[in-house]
């Protein structure tokens, strides 16, 4: 063995050159993995395996450190601590993009556009017949806007050598120790490579700068937490946070721990590219991983198609992203397009609806659940938050109320986590102009008046019917015989009472769809329905209007009683105003003197409209919007008029409530009990003791069959 070879081998006994040779393998096999796990998203080898060849490596790099160059991966984790990040100054300048909030933000965004230009992006363009993929032409190219942090990244020679944050867009800081730890990062790239698609050999420059962004996915961010958690150490906000911070260490160590994600999205260096689209596909052939979601887009749709799509299904994405950011395809018309304050004239970031905004707490209301407990909610203007209009809010309790100090007329943060019931989280004191009024819990219920019990944070009626008796009324006021508003069933009530939506049935005409929309078991088209239904139902005739106020005794014949004393009157009704005006003025005996009344009837009615509650019931539903107009006129038929009919048992070819509105329809009576004074007795099956007293007094019977050939 000569002088040289014995040189070669190491006191362990391993020989240099073959060290050297198994080093450049191992390399070139764990980048390889490592482009098609990132860049392909294909698993060639399992995570053990694949840990078992990283340590191969930087075992034989241990003893022949000479062997160790910037680009191994070993490399990812390496240099002590530092003390301070260097500045970087960047070629050219890091760029942010002006927002856009709807579609009408993104139109006027085109329209500034082509008026700077002076001609048309969305024109349709003849490809060059270079390009073998279609999408290359078209106008404009969506990405999804990934939470995370701007780097960029510069390579010569197709080696790494600085990575850097946006810092203020001029000069970032230098950390690129910190930027090596991601794996998703080459740490070198290709300086050649033939592209089949557009029949085109790319050489790449010398120096080349690309950029990007890194970020944490949802699964590292949950597990990062609960090892702070174990810790007893403070919870980090959001993913966002955690990759700034992260990137921003000064132990590239710490950085490598988190397992920190990136998606290249730009190339800064001029490399032949046409488009955008050609740009992503190029950053794929270099080794970067991009992000697979991105589309270019042929239309101003396309683009708003793009975007409301991934609004609604960005939880099943690993990350967290916020919108989309929409670019003229076209690299030399973006090139055009220059520059305005910081960002590029033909890009935008059309983002997705917040989940917090700001607006006027106009109102406090306190709201009684079924089981007693009152709770309060902020009636809020009108704001979107999380892609819906909400006008309404959970408090949670009175105690909140107190702890955020919250004021009626106070400017207050409103926020929506997922799809749950929307609440005020803050308030934006320095808003306030000294008009503000200090909300004061009650001290008795505001519906029955009763006193109210403490209960640690919870407040509660007194009177354990409270609740109920409220869910009552509601339900009875929503019925056929009253508003008849479909779909808004006893279990829809209870829920709405539950959340707070409603206080009382004037509350139902002011539901939003997003009031409703973020109910379990609601979706858009449901609510949408439900919200329809009920502004349809605002204008009601006065019989039934009578009949839903759920006054005592007071039946739906009772009802047509009174409206028919209006008519009398000759008082053209309106709204509720007018119905609280008109009988207001009645005293008991007037209420009596009416044909059918009775004393206790009477005593109910006057109760009710002498009532301050009930007075400000009918006020609220005038303030909603409530139409109140007269019965139809009749088509009197002889055989109806002035005839009074009783309906006892089932009928087989209609309701009873049919069967009720076509008597009425035809200028006759219904009554509920049979007297010598009654018309007909119509019996249907299972008759009862209805039948029994019409064949005891005598009076006219008629089966279903003799009731319908009256009817003809």
């Amino acid at each position: 063995m000569d002088k040289s070879q014995k040189n070669n081998i190491t006191s362990n006994g391993v020989d240099r050159k073959k060290a050297r040779e198994r080093i450049l393998h191992l390399r070139k096999t764990i980048d390889r993995y490592r482009y098609e796990y990132h860049v392909h998203d294909k698993s060639l080898i399992s995570d053990t395996a694949l840990d078992s060849l990283k340590k191969e490596l930087f075992d034989l790099e241990t003893q022949f450190p000479e062997l160790i160059t910037p680009d191994s991966p070993t490399q990812r984790v390496g240099g002590k601590p530092l003390k301070e990040f260097k500045k970087v100054r960047h070629d050219t300048p890091m760029l942010s993009f002006n927002d856009a909030f709807s579609e009408e933000d993104v139109q006027a965004w085109i329209e500034r556009l082509e008026n700077y230009l002076g001609s048309s992006v969305t024109n349709d363009k003849t490809p060059d017949t270079q390009y073998k993929i279609q999408d290359t032409r078209y106008p404009f190219y969506c990405e999804l806007k990934i939470d995370g942090l701007a780097i960029e990244l510069v390579y010569e020679n197709g080696m790494l050598v600085q990575g850097s944050t946006r810092g203020d867009g001029l000069v970032g800081e230098d950390v690129t120790q910190n930027l090596k730890t991601v794996e998703a990062i080459p740490l070198r790239i290709a300086r050649k490579f033939e592209s089949a698609s557009w029949r085109t050999k790319f050489e790449i420059p010398h120096r080349v700068v690309v950029r990007g962004e890194v970020f944490l996915t949802k699964k590292e961010f949950e597990r990062i937490n609960r090892e702070q958690r174990k810790k007893g150490g403070k919870e980090f906000a959001n993913p966002r946070n955690i990759a700034a911070g992260s990137i921003r260490q000064l132990d590239p160590k710490v950085t490598s721990s988190r397992k920190l994600d990136s998606f290249a999205y730009d190339v800064v260096t001029d490399i032949g590219a046409k488009t955008h689209g050609e740009v992503h596909e190029i950053l794929k052939k270099l080794g970067f991983k991009t992000n697979s979601e991105n589309r270019s887009a042929k239309s101003f749709e396309e683009v708003i198609a793009f975007r409301n799509y991934w609004e609604k299904h960005r939880e099943k994405l690993a990350y967290e992203i916020d919108g989309i950011v929409v670019i003229v395809n076209d690299n030399a018309v973006f090139e055009r397009g220059g520059v305005i304050g910081k960002a590029p004239r033909a890009a935008v970031a059309y983002k997705f609806s917040p989940k917090e905004a700001t607006t006027i707490l106009t109102d406090i209301r306190v709201q009684i659940g079924r089981t007693g407990v009152l709770t309060p909610v902020a009636v809020l203007q009108p704001v979107e938050v999380g892609g819906i209009t909400i006008t309404h809010a959970t408090l949670h309790n009175f105690d909140q109320i107190e702890r955020l100090d919250i004021h009626i007329g106070d400017t207050v943060v409103v926020s929506r986590a997922g799809d749950v019931i929307p609440y005020v989280s803050g308030v934006v004191k320095g808003m306030r102009a000294g008009r503000e009024k200090k909300f004061h819990a009650p001290k008795k219920c505001p519906i029955d008046g009763s006193r109210i019990i403490h209960e640690g944070a919870i407040y509660r009626c007194s009177n354990r019917e409270c609740g109920a008796r409220s869910e009552r009324v509601i339900r009875h006021f929503v019925s056929r015989g009253a508003f008849n508003i479909e779909g808004l069933g006893p279990k829809i009530i209870d829920r709405f009472l539950d959340e707070g939506l409603i206080t009382d049935a004037a509350d139902i005409f002011e539901l939003k769809e997003g009031d409703i929309n973020v109910l379990e078991r609601f979706g858009e088209k449901s609510a949408e329905n439900l919200v329809k239904e009920i502004q349809s139902k605002k204008h009601i005739e006065l019989p039934r209007f009578l009949n839903s106020l759920g006054i005592l005794h007071i039946g739906e014949e009772t009802a047509r009683l009174l409206a028919r004393e209006v008519q009398n009157a000759k008082i053209k009704m309106r709204n509720p105003n007018d119905v609280l005006r008109f009988f207001k003025k009645y005293s008991l005996d007037d209420f009596q003197s009416i044909h059918d009344i009775g004393p206790k009837v009477a005593e109910s009615l006057y109760e009710w409209f002498h009532e301050k509650r009930n007075e400000k019931f009918l006020k609220k539903l005038d303030d909603v919007g409530i139409g109140v107009f007269g019965e139809k006129a009749a088509r009197v038929s002889a055989k109806f008029a002035g005839k009074t009919f009783v309906l006892t048992g089932t009928l087989s070819g209609m309701s009873r409530e049919v069967a009720k509105e076509k008597i009425r329809a035809l200028g006759g009576g219904i009554s509920e009990s049979v007297s010598r004074k009654t018309s007909y007795v119509v019996a249907g099956e299972e008759a009862g003791s209805k039948l029994d007293k019409a064949k005891e007094l005598g009076v006219k019977i008629l089966t279903e069959s003799d009731f319908q050939d009256l009817l003809q």
